[in-house]
């Protein structure tokens, strides 16, 4: 981690985009490092913000590698109620997104839409929302604890 922290914005871009891939990673010791190291608020949002985003949107391009009748095959699942998912996912479901920052489950959402061809634009605005607030919070309360020491 220390390795990270070093470099600064660029670390907190690296560490939080291998936090978003299906690598177990924590962006937030980096992110918080750098913080307390002095860095300014903006640029460490940023970059935060957008590693963490390439790499959810990586695992989304991940998923589309997948086919869809694998699910047919292997799981035994019902031609029509699959149809019946994938036009949701692909209409509504594409929202989801927003909580690809969840820690154990995000991957999972980022891949599973990404598998069942949800819009891509609507994952894309929604995940990059769902990133930002949560880096928006973990900044935050990183701010509250430091000020009460």
């Amino acid at each position: 981690m220390e390795f990270f922290i070093e470099y600064g914005y660029i670390g907190v871009f690296i560490a939080s985009f291998l936090a978003a891939t299906i690598l177990p990673f924590s962006s937030e010791v980096v992110l918080t490092g750098v913080l307390l190291a002095g860095t300014s608020y903006w640029p460490c949002m940023i970059a935060a913000t957008v590693g963490n985003f390439l790499g959810g949107m990586t695992c989304y391009w991940l998923g589309m590698l997948g086919k869809v009748e694998w699910i047919e095959k292997y799981l035994k699942l019902d031609k029509v109620k699959l149809d019946k998912v994938k036009y949701w996912v692909k209409n509504k479901g594409a929202w989801t997104a927003f909580f690809v920052f969840l820690p154990g489950v995000g991957d999972f959402i980022a891949v599973a839409l990404g598998f069942l061809r949800a819009n891509v634009w609507i994952v894309a605005i929604s995940m990059f929302l769902g990133k930002a607030v949560r880096y928006w919070v973990w900044m935050e309360f990183v701010f509250k604890v430091q000020s009460m020491f």
